[in-house]
């Protein structure tokens, strides 16, 4: 299978461990271990923000479900609770017309971060593409920068979806990582941190 590689905040998964988890289900267990290896590996995740206010309750995870593969996690909030970019980056795109609803993706170095099912909706101005969610009093443009914790949209119901919830997706690299390991990290960091030195 080979090893581990260097690389980042931590250790990247071999690709062909990867494409052994999507073709073989029990390979799954494997990819999530390695997974677990790349969030846990540097204290940095001390300063992300958890994406989600008011959470509620995690109503899906990422992995095999009964429709096939879900690519990410579902953080259930009240609609209209705010959420918040996990860490500082790039919006590389925005849109209104897909399953995911309204959207935006940020790019934070080798880390892609994917919100979707958010209130508003896509528009173009000057040829730009933009999110606007004028109740909640947000506007991303595709290409503007982030901080990390900024307000970046809202809970809603939009795309394919039967409640009020953010689906949260992760790649590294180009390739689909487990959020819910993410915040376990940052979870830890933040227990560490708090810890007498």
């Amino acid at each position: 299978m080979g090893g581990l590689l260097a690389v980042g905040f931590g250790e990247a998964v071999p690709r062909s461990l990867r494409q052994a988890a999507l073709a073989f289900p029990e390979a799954q267990a494997e990819v999530q271990l390695a997974d677990a290896q790349i969030a846990r590996s540097s204290e940095p995740w001390v300063i992300a923000s958890f994406p989600v206010e008011n959470f509620q309750a995690y109503t899906s995870p990422y992995g095999y479900r009964g429709s096939g593969f879900h690519y990410g996690i579902d953080i259930a909030a009240p609609s209209g609770s705010y959420i918040r970019n996990w860490w500082e980056g790039r919006v590389v795109e925005v849109s209104d017309d897909s399953a995911c609803g309204t959207s935006v993706i940020v790019e934070s170095g080798d880390w892609t971060h994917v919100y979707c099912h958010m209130q508003g909706y896509v528009t173009t101005e000057q040829g730009r593409r933009v999110f606007v969610d004028g109740s909640g009093g947000v506007r991303i443009v595709e290409g503007q920068d982030l901080y990390t914790g900024d307000r970046i949209g809202r809970v809603g119901m939009t795309g394919r979806t039967t409640g009020p919830h953010l689906h949260w997706g992760m790649r590294y690299q180009g390739e689909w990582v487990d959020p819910g390991l993410v915040l376990q990290a940052m979870a830890d960091g933040q227990r560490r941190a708090s810890l007498p030195r």
